[in-house]
Protein backbone atom coordinates (compact mmCIF):
# COMPACT_ATOMS: atom_id res chain seq x y z
CA UNK A 1 0.00 0.00 0.00
CA UNK A 2 1.18 3.47 -0.54
CA UNK A 3 2.16 5.76 2.04
CA UNK A 4 0.66 9.49 2.51
CA UNK A 5 2.67 12.29 3.73
CA UNK A 6 1.99 15.84 4.68
CA UNK A 7 4.45 18.32 5.58
CA UNK A 8 4.28 21.69 8.02
CA UNK A 9 6.07 24.45 7.47
CA UNK A 10 7.05 27.04 9.59
CA UNK A 11 9.12 30.26 8.79
CA UNK A 12 11.03 31.99 5.96
CA UNK A 13 11.01 30.95 2.23
CA UNK A 14 14.10 29.01 2.72
CA UNK A 15 11.95 26.40 4.83
CA UNK A 16 9.18 26.85 2.20
CA UNK A 17 11.81 25.65 -0.26
CA UNK A 18 13.31 23.15 1.77
CA UNK A 19 9.60 21.73 2.04
CA UNK A 20 9.13 21.37 -1.43
CA UNK A 21 12.77 19.26 -1.36
CA UNK A 22 11.13 16.96 1.43
CA UNK A 23 7.94 16.27 -0.43
CA UNK A 24 10.04 15.63 -3.51
CA UNK A 25 12.31 13.68 -2.20
CA UNK A 26 9.27 11.85 -0.34
CA UNK A 27 7.71 11.22 -3.63
CA UNK A 28 10.18 9.86 -5.17
CA UNK A 29 10.26 7.50 -2.70
CA UNK A 30 7.02 6.41 -3.58
CA UNK A 31 4.99 8.29 -0.89
CA UNK A 32 1.56 9.75 -1.92
CA UNK A 33 0.66 13.78 -0.34
CA UNK A 34 -2.07 14.13 1.41
CA UNK A 35 -4.27 17.49 2.93
CA UNK A 36 -4.68 16.39 6.45
CA UNK A 37 -3.02 14.69 9.22
CA UNK A 38 -5.92 12.50 9.59
CA UNK A 39 -5.46 10.93 6.04
CA UNK A 40 -1.52 10.80 6.33
CA UNK A 41 0.99 7.85 7.56
CA UNK A 42 3.93 10.50 7.51
CA UNK A 43 3.67 13.83 9.13
CA UNK A 44 6.73 15.98 8.84
CA UNK A 45 7.28 19.45 11.01
CA UNK A 46 9.82 21.68 9.12
CA UNK A 47 10.78 23.88 11.70
CA UNK A 48 11.80 27.71 12.48
CA UNK A 49 13.90 29.01 15.12
CA UNK A 50 14.00 32.72 14.36
CA UNK A 51 11.36 33.45 16.98
CA UNK A 52 11.57 32.76 20.38
CA UNK A 53 7.53 31.15 20.22
CA UNK A 54 9.05 28.85 17.90
CA UNK A 55 9.84 26.37 20.25
CA UNK A 56 6.48 26.55 21.92
CA UNK A 57 5.09 25.83 18.42
CA UNK A 58 6.91 23.16 17.58
CA UNK A 59 6.08 21.25 21.26
CA UNK A 60 2.68 22.24 21.93
CA UNK A 61 1.94 20.50 18.20
CA UNK A 62 4.06 17.30 18.99
CA UNK A 63 1.56 17.23 22.34
CA UNK A 64 -1.25 17.67 19.94
CA UNK A 65 0.00 14.49 17.30
CA UNK A 66 0.90 11.94 19.89
CA UNK A 67 -2.29 10.74 20.24
CA UNK A 68 -2.43 11.05 16.00
CA UNK A 69 0.17 8.77 16.39
CA UNK A 70 -0.85 6.67 18.77
CA UNK A 71 -4.72 6.10 17.13
CA UNK A 72 -3.01 3.89 14.00
CA UNK A 73 -0.29 1.40 13.69
CA UNK A 74 2.82 2.67 11.69
CA UNK A 75 2.23 6.83 11.74
CA UNK A 76 5.57 8.48 11.61
CA UNK A 77 6.63 11.86 12.83
CA UNK A 78 9.31 13.92 11.44
CA UNK A 79 11.31 16.90 12.87
CA UNK A 80 13.03 18.73 10.39
CA UNK A 81 14.74 22.28 9.92
CA UNK A 82 16.04 24.53 12.22
CA UNK A 83 14.93 24.35 15.15
CA UNK A 84 15.93 20.34 14.62
CA UNK A 85 19.57 21.54 13.58
CA UNK A 86 19.76 23.50 16.79
CA UNK A 87 18.39 21.11 19.67
CA UNK A 88 19.77 17.77 17.94
CA UNK A 89 18.74 15.24 20.61
CA UNK A 90 16.82 17.74 22.79
CA UNK A 91 13.59 16.86 20.22
CA UNK A 92 13.91 13.93 20.85
CA UNK A 93 14.28 13.58 25.20
CA UNK A 94 11.44 16.25 24.93
CA UNK A 95 8.92 14.32 22.93
CA UNK A 96 10.40 10.66 22.11
CA UNK A 97 7.34 10.10 20.07
CA UNK A 98 9.11 11.38 17.44
CA UNK A 99 10.40 9.47 15.15
CA UNK A 100 13.00 10.92 13.05
CA UNK A 101 15.37 14.21 13.60
CA UNK A 102 16.69 15.30 10.77
CA UNK A 103 18.38 19.11 10.37
CA UNK A 104 19.31 22.07 7.56
CA UNK A 105 21.99 20.14 6.09
CA UNK A 106 20.57 16.64 5.42
CA UNK A 107 17.34 17.22 3.61
CA UNK A 108 18.43 14.50 0.74
CA UNK A 109 18.53 11.87 3.50
CA UNK A 110 14.60 12.59 4.54
CA UNK A 111 13.45 9.25 2.49
CA UNK A 112 15.97 7.46 3.74
CA UNK A 113 15.77 8.24 7.48
CA UNK A 114 11.65 7.31 7.42
CA UNK A 115 12.72 3.95 6.10
CA UNK A 116 15.57 3.64 9.19
CA UNK A 117 13.12 4.53 11.48
CA UNK A 118 10.22 1.87 10.28
CA UNK A 119 13.00 -0.77 10.67
CA UNK A 120 14.78 0.10 13.50
CA UNK A 121 13.31 2.96 15.75
CA UNK A 122 13.59 6.84 16.29
CA UNK A 123 16.91 8.34 14.87
CA UNK A 124 18.44 11.77 14.93
CA UNK A 125 20.74 12.73 12.77
CA UNK A 126 22.26 16.26 12.76
CA UNK A 127 24.83 16.93 10.31
CA UNK A 128 27.34 20.13 11.69
CA UNK A 129 28.30 21.00 8.31
CA UNK A 130 26.84 20.79 4.27
CA UNK A 131 28.12 17.47 2.98
CA UNK A 132 30.00 18.80 -0.31
CA UNK A 133 27.82 17.30 -2.97
CA UNK A 134 25.67 19.16 -4.98
CA UNK A 135 22.18 17.53 -4.37
CA UNK A 136 23.28 17.94 -0.07
CA UNK A 137 24.21 20.93 -0.57
CA UNK A 138 21.42 22.89 -2.34
CA UNK A 139 18.04 22.01 -2.17
CA UNK A 140 17.26 23.30 -5.61
CA UNK A 141 19.30 20.15 -6.86
CA UNK A 142 16.75 17.85 -5.76
CA UNK A 143 13.54 16.76 -6.72
CA UNK A 144 10.32 19.09 -5.61
CA UNK A 145 6.66 19.02 -5.18
CA UNK A 146 5.90 22.78 -5.43
CA UNK A 147 3.11 24.57 -3.57
CA UNK A 148 2.58 26.51 -6.99
CA UNK A 149 3.04 25.56 -10.91
CA UNK A 150 3.67 29.06 -11.87
CA UNK A 151 6.25 30.52 -9.41
CA UNK A 152 9.37 28.98 -8.03
CA UNK A 153 12.01 29.40 -5.34
CA UNK A 154 15.08 29.05 -6.90
CA UNK A 155 18.72 28.25 -4.13
CA UNK A 156 21.65 30.75 -5.02
CA UNK A 157 23.33 30.11 -1.96
CA UNK A 158 22.80 28.92 1.44
CA UNK A 159 24.78 29.67 4.74
CA UNK A 160 25.79 32.64 6.03
CA UNK A 161 29.09 34.64 6.88
CA UNK A 162 27.83 37.59 8.96
CA UNK A 163 27.38 37.32 12.56
CA UNK A 164 24.73 39.37 13.76
CA UNK A 165 24.37 39.31 17.78
CA UNK A 166 20.56 38.67 17.38
CA UNK A 167 20.37 35.98 14.75
CA UNK A 168 20.68 31.85 15.09
CA UNK A 169 20.96 31.52 11.01
CA UNK A 170 24.93 30.88 10.58
CA UNK A 171 24.63 28.34 13.74
CA UNK A 172 21.93 26.28 11.95
CA UNK A 173 22.63 27.53 7.95
CA UNK A 174 26.27 27.30 8.02
CA UNK A 175 29.10 29.20 6.28
CA UNK A 176 28.11 31.04 2.88
CA UNK A 177 28.21 28.80 0.24
CA UNK A 178 27.33 30.03 -3.43
CA UNK A 179 25.86 27.31 -5.54
CA UNK A 180 27.69 27.46 -9.54
CA UNK A 181 26.50 30.17 -11.48
CA UNK A 182 25.16 28.08 -14.55
CA UNK A 183 23.41 25.23 -12.60
CA UNK A 184 21.27 28.51 -10.91
CA UNK A 185 20.90 29.73 -14.83
CA UNK A 186 20.25 26.11 -15.78
CA UNK A 187 17.72 25.35 -13.11
CA UNK A 188 15.74 28.66 -14.19
CA UNK A 189 15.48 27.39 -17.97
CA UNK A 190 14.04 24.04 -16.60
CA UNK A 191 11.61 26.05 -14.74
CA UNK A 192 10.52 28.16 -17.21
CA UNK A 193 10.06 24.70 -19.85
CA UNK A 194 7.76 23.92 -17.33
CA UNK A 195 5.66 26.88 -17.19
CA UNK A 196 6.75 28.67 -14.42
CA UNK A 197 6.89 32.35 -15.25
CA UNK A 198 8.10 33.94 -12.02
CA UNK A 199 10.97 33.08 -9.52
CA UNK A 200 12.36 33.79 -6.24
CA UNK A 201 16.54 33.73 -5.83
CA UNK A 202 16.86 32.55 -2.31
CA UNK A 203 19.68 33.11 0.02
CA UNK A 204 20.34 34.46 3.10
CA UNK A 205 22.74 37.19 2.04
CA UNK A 206 21.86 36.74 -2.25
CA UNK A 207 24.02 40.03 -2.90
CA UNK A 208 27.25 38.96 -1.73
CA UNK A 209 26.40 35.48 -3.63
CA UNK A 210 29.56 34.46 -5.62
CA UNK A 211 32.40 35.76 -3.56
CA UNK A 212 33.25 32.76 -2.59
CA UNK A 213 33.02 30.92 -6.24
CA UNK A 214 35.39 33.67 -7.48
CA UNK A 215 37.89 33.56 -4.45
CA UNK A 216 38.23 29.75 -5.19
CA UNK A 217 38.40 30.14 -8.85
CA UNK A 218 41.43 32.85 -8.45
CA UNK A 219 43.30 30.71 -5.49
CA UNK A 220 42.89 27.89 -8.82
CA UNK A 221 44.75 29.94 -10.28
CA UNK A 222 42.58 31.90 -12.38
CA UNK A 223 44.03 35.53 -12.44
CA UNK A 224 40.84 37.06 -13.83
CA UNK A 225 38.96 35.82 -11.11
CA UNK A 226 37.68 39.83 -9.28
CA UNK A 227 37.26 39.09 -5.23
CA UNK A 228 33.65 40.71 -5.85
CA UNK A 229 29.94 39.72 -5.62
CA UNK A 230 28.26 38.00 -8.94
CA UNK A 231 24.62 38.63 -7.77
CA UNK A 232 24.45 41.53 -10.36
CA UNK A 233 25.66 38.93 -13.46
CA UNK A 234 23.05 36.43 -11.77
CA UNK A 235 20.38 38.60 -12.10
CA UNK A 236 20.92 40.05 -15.05
CA UNK A 237 21.39 35.92 -16.69
CA UNK A 238 18.46 34.91 -15.16
CA UNK A 239 16.10 37.39 -16.04
CA UNK A 240 17.28 36.58 -19.75
CA UNK A 241 15.93 33.17 -19.56
CA UNK A 242 12.66 32.38 -22.17
CA UNK A 243 9.50 32.56 -20.33
CA UNK A 244 10.59 34.00 -17.16
CA UNK A 245 8.40 37.12 -16.87
CA UNK A 246 9.18 37.85 -12.75
CA UNK A 247 12.54 37.60 -11.18
CA UNK A 248 12.22 38.40 -7.47
CA UNK A 249 15.15 37.79 -4.60
CA UNK A 250 15.52 38.09 -0.90
CA UNK A 251 17.14 38.73 0.90
CA UNK A 252 19.95 41.05 0.31
CA UNK A 253 22.71 42.91 3.52
CA UNK A 254 22.52 46.65 3.38
CA UNK A 255 26.17 46.50 4.09
CA UNK A 256 26.92 44.61 0.69
CA UNK A 257 24.63 46.57 -1.08
CA UNK A 258 26.25 47.67 -4.18
CA UNK A 259 25.06 49.93 -7.38
CA UNK A 260 25.39 47.52 -10.09
CA UNK A 261 22.56 45.55 -8.34
CA UNK A 262 20.39 48.33 -9.14
CA UNK A 263 22.00 48.76 -12.60
CA UNK A 264 20.88 45.26 -12.89
CA UNK A 265 17.71 45.82 -11.45
CA UNK A 266 16.48 48.79 -13.83
CA UNK A 267 18.40 47.53 -17.02
CA UNK A 268 15.84 44.09 -16.87
CA UNK A 269 11.86 43.98 -17.72
CA UNK A 270 12.00 41.08 -16.01
CA UNK A 271 13.02 41.86 -12.57
CA UNK A 272 10.76 43.03 -10.12
CA UNK A 273 10.09 46.53 -9.00
CA UNK A 274 10.78 45.37 -5.32
CA UNK A 275 13.46 45.61 -2.51
CA UNK A 276 13.39 43.91 0.50
CA UNK A 277 15.89 46.07 2.20
CA UNK A 278 15.96 45.17 5.92
CA UNK A 279 17.02 48.25 8.37
CA UNK A 280 16.97 45.99 11.97
CA UNK A 281 17.20 49.85 13.57
CA UNK A 282 17.83 53.10 12.60
CA UNK A 283 20.28 53.91 15.90
CA UNK A 284 23.80 53.79 14.88
CA UNK A 285 24.94 52.70 18.31
CA UNK A 286 22.31 49.65 18.16
CA UNK A 287 23.22 48.58 14.95
CA UNK A 288 26.93 48.59 16.12
CA UNK A 289 25.53 46.09 19.05
CA UNK A 290 24.36 44.36 16.58
CA UNK A 291 27.02 44.03 14.12
CA UNK A 292 25.44 45.19 11.38
CA UNK A 293 28.17 46.65 9.31
CA UNK A 294 26.68 49.88 8.22
CA UNK A 295 25.12 53.34 9.45
CA UNK A 296 22.29 54.57 9.02
CA UNK A 297 23.34 56.93 6.83
CA UNK A 298 24.82 55.17 4.70
CA UNK A 299 21.30 52.95 4.69
CA UNK A 300 19.62 56.34 3.58
CA UNK A 301 22.06 56.66 1.23
CA UNK A 302 21.70 53.50 -0.91
CA UNK A 303 18.06 53.53 -0.95
CA UNK A 304 18.27 57.11 -2.84
CA UNK A 305 20.38 54.95 -4.92
CA UNK A 306 17.92 52.45 -5.57
CA UNK A 307 15.12 54.29 -5.84
CA UNK A 308 16.67 57.09 -8.45
CA UNK A 309 17.46 53.59 -10.70
CA UNK A 310 14.71 52.29 -10.25
CA UNK A 311 11.27 54.21 -11.17
CA UNK A 312 8.39 52.97 -9.16
CA UNK A 313 10.69 50.91 -6.61
CA UNK A 314 8.42 49.40 -3.78
CA UNK A 315 10.62 48.88 -0.41
CA UNK A 316 10.30 46.19 2.46
CA UNK A 317 11.71 46.20 5.26
CA UNK A 318 12.72 44.41 8.74
CA UNK A 319 12.88 46.55 12.16
CA UNK A 320 13.14 44.82 15.34
CA UNK A 321 12.83 47.06 18.59
CA UNK A 322 13.81 46.36 22.03
CA UNK A 323 16.82 44.89 21.29
CA UNK A 324 19.25 44.87 24.55
CA UNK A 325 20.30 48.11 25.57
CA UNK A 326 18.25 50.21 23.20
CA UNK A 327 17.31 53.77 24.79
CA UNK A 328 14.55 56.14 23.98
CA UNK A 329 16.55 57.93 21.79
CA UNK A 330 17.32 54.50 20.21
CA UNK A 331 14.16 54.15 19.37
CA UNK A 332 13.75 58.06 18.47
CA UNK A 333 16.08 57.10 15.69
CA UNK A 334 14.45 53.96 14.34
CA UNK A 335 11.07 55.96 13.53
CA UNK A 336 13.09 59.01 12.30
CA UNK A 337 14.66 56.58 9.69
CA UNK A 338 11.55 54.49 9.26
CA UNK A 339 9.47 57.58 8.09
CA UNK A 340 12.54 59.25 6.25
CA UNK A 341 12.76 55.71 4.46
CA UNK A 342 8.80 55.69 3.37
CA UNK A 343 8.56 51.97 3.43
CA UNK A 344 5.46 50.23 1.61
CA UNK A 345 5.36 47.59 4.24
CA UNK A 346 7.60 46.19 6.56
CA UNK A 347 8.02 43.18 8.82
CA UNK A 348 8.17 44.45 12.79
CA UNK A 349 9.39 42.62 15.78
CA UNK A 350 10.12 42.76 19.27
CA UNK A 351 13.52 41.34 20.13
CA UNK A 352 13.45 37.61 21.13
CA UNK A 353 16.44 36.20 22.86
CA UNK A 354 17.70 32.78 21.20
CA UNK A 355 20.29 30.65 22.56
CA UNK A 356 23.28 30.22 21.06
CA UNK A 357 23.58 34.03 19.91
CA UNK A 358 25.52 36.81 22.12
CA UNK A 359 22.22 38.68 22.14
CA UNK A 360 21.09 36.46 24.26
CA UNK A 361 23.92 36.97 26.69
CA UNK A 362 22.98 40.51 27.27
CA UNK A 363 20.30 39.39 30.02
CA UNK A 364 21.37 42.04 32.26
CA UNK A 365 20.52 45.03 29.50
CA UNK A 366 17.11 43.74 28.06
CA UNK A 367 14.55 45.84 27.88
CA UNK A 368 11.04 45.59 30.03
CA UNK A 369 8.89 43.93 28.15
CA UNK A 370 5.95 46.33 28.85
CA UNK A 371 8.22 49.06 27.57
CA UNK A 372 8.76 47.03 24.40
CA UNK A 373 6.12 47.05 23.63
CA UNK A 374 4.96 50.39 23.73
CA UNK A 375 8.28 50.43 21.52
CA UNK A 376 6.57 48.28 19.19
CA UNK A 377 3.41 50.16 18.65
CA UNK A 378 4.92 53.88 18.35
CA UNK A 379 7.14 51.74 15.27
CA UNK A 380 3.40 50.45 14.36
CA UNK A 381 2.25 53.87 13.62
CA UNK A 382 4.73 55.09 11.58
CA UNK A 383 5.35 52.26 9.35
CA UNK A 384 1.50 51.61 8.67
CA UNK A 385 1.06 55.53 7.57
CA UNK A 386 3.81 55.08 5.11
CA UNK A 387 2.30 52.16 3.98
CA UNK A 388 -1.22 53.79 3.35
CA UNK A 389 0.49 56.84 1.76
CA UNK A 390 2.15 54.74 -0.69
CA UNK A 391 -0.84 52.83 -1.30
CA UNK A 392 -3.52 55.51 -1.69
CA UNK A 393 -0.44 56.93 -4.65
CA UNK A 394 -1.37 54.06 -6.93
CA UNK A 395 -5.42 54.47 -6.67
CA UNK A 396 -6.57 55.05 -10.06
CA UNK A 397 -3.20 53.39 -11.47
CA UNK A 398 -3.48 50.23 -13.58
CA UNK A 399 -1.32 47.52 -12.47
CA UNK A 400 -0.65 43.82 -13.86
CA UNK A 401 -0.91 41.37 -11.20
CA UNK A 402 -0.24 37.06 -11.09
CA UNK A 403 -3.26 35.38 -10.15
CA UNK A 404 -2.53 33.81 -7.16
CA UNK A 405 -6.37 32.40 -6.54
CA UNK A 406 -9.66 33.35 -4.25
CA UNK A 407 -9.21 35.72 -1.93
CA UNK A 408 -8.39 33.39 1.88
CA UNK A 409 -11.05 35.93 3.44
CA UNK A 410 -13.71 35.64 0.52
CA UNK A 411 -13.80 33.06 -2.34
CA UNK A 412 -16.27 35.19 -4.26
CA UNK A 413 -12.81 37.62 -4.91
CA UNK A 414 -9.71 37.13 -6.90
CA UNK A 415 -6.01 37.56 -5.31
CA UNK A 416 -3.55 38.96 -7.17
CA UNK A 417 -0.07 40.26 -6.34
CA UNK A 418 1.47 43.38 -8.22
CA UNK A 419 5.05 43.51 -9.65
CA UNK A 420 5.62 45.73 -6.15
CA UNK A 421 4.79 42.27 -4.32
CA UNK A 422 2.00 44.57 -3.74
CA UNK A 423 -1.85 42.14 -2.96
CA UNK A 424 -4.41 43.60 -4.82
CA UNK A 425 -8.22 41.99 -4.07
CA UNK A 426 -10.57 42.38 -7.45
CA UNK A 427 -13.50 40.09 -8.81
CA UNK A 428 -13.54 39.29 -12.42
CA UNK A 429 -16.78 38.95 -14.64
CA UNK A 430 -15.05 35.19 -15.44
CA UNK A 431 -13.23 32.86 -13.52
CA UNK A 432 -9.39 33.18 -13.95
CA UNK A 433 -7.19 30.40 -13.65
CA UNK A 434 -3.94 30.61 -11.33
CA UNK A 435 -0.71 31.93 -12.54
CA UNK A 436 -2.89 34.10 -15.20
CA UNK A 437 -1.38 38.17 -15.99
CA UNK A 438 -4.36 40.48 -15.65
CA UNK A 439 -4.60 44.24 -15.34
CA UNK A 440 -6.19 45.54 -12.46
CA UNK A 441 -7.44 49.47 -11.68
CA UNK A 442 -6.92 50.22 -8.49
CA UNK A 443 -10.33 51.58 -6.61
CA UNK A 444 -9.13 52.02 -3.22
CA UNK A 445 -6.13 51.13 -0.76
CA UNK A 446 -5.41 50.11 3.06
CA UNK A 447 -2.29 49.33 5.11
CA UNK A 448 -2.05 45.71 3.56
CA UNK A 449 -3.66 45.43 0.27
CA UNK A 450 -5.12 46.98 -2.45
CA UNK A 451 -8.57 46.42 -3.94
CA UNK A 452 -9.17 46.86 -7.74
CA UNK A 453 -11.77 46.39 -10.73
CA UNK A 454 -10.30 43.97 -13.76
CA UNK A 455 -9.48 45.55 -16.54
CA UNK A 456 -8.34 42.59 -19.00
CA UNK A 457 -6.85 39.54 -19.33
CA UNK A 458 -3.03 39.53 -20.27
CA UNK A 459 -1.74 36.18 -20.61
CA UNK A 460 -2.75 32.46 -19.59
CA UNK A 461 -0.70 30.50 -17.49
CA UNK A 462 1.76 28.09 -19.06
CA UNK A 463 2.32 25.35 -16.06
CA UNK A 464 0.53 22.11 -16.58
CA UNK A 465 -0.26 21.21 -13.01
CA UNK A 466 -0.26 21.81 -9.52
CA UNK A 467 0.69 19.59 -6.84
CA UNK A 468 0.12 20.98 -3.32
CA UNK A 469 2.23 20.69 -0.17
CA UNK A 470 0.42 21.78 3.28
CA UNK A 471 1.88 24.74 4.92
CA UNK A 472 0.95 25.44 8.66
Amino acid sequence: MTRRYVVHTFGCQMNEHDSERIAGVLEADGMEAVESDDDADVVVLNTCCIRENADNKLYGTLGWLKPWKDAAEGRQIVVAGCLAQKDRDIVATKAPWVDVVLGTHNVHRTAELVQHATRHGQITEILDEAVIDDHALFPSALPAVRDTSYNAWVTIQIGCDNHCAFCIVPAVRGTEISRPFAEVVDEVRALAADGVTEVTLLGQNVNSYGRDLQRSARQAGDAEAKLRPLFADLLTAVAEVPGIRRVRFTSPHPKDMRPDTFAAMAASSAVCEHLHYPLQSGSDRVLGLMHRGYTAERYLERLVQARAAVPDLAVSTDIIVGFPGETDLDLVRTLEVAAAAEYDYAYTFIFSPREGTEAAQMVDQFVDPAVAAERFQRLRVVVEHSAMVKHQARVGRIEEVIVEGPSKKDPSVISGRTRQNKLVHFASPHPLRVGSYATVEVVSAAPHHLMGRFVELVAEPLHRRRIPVHAG
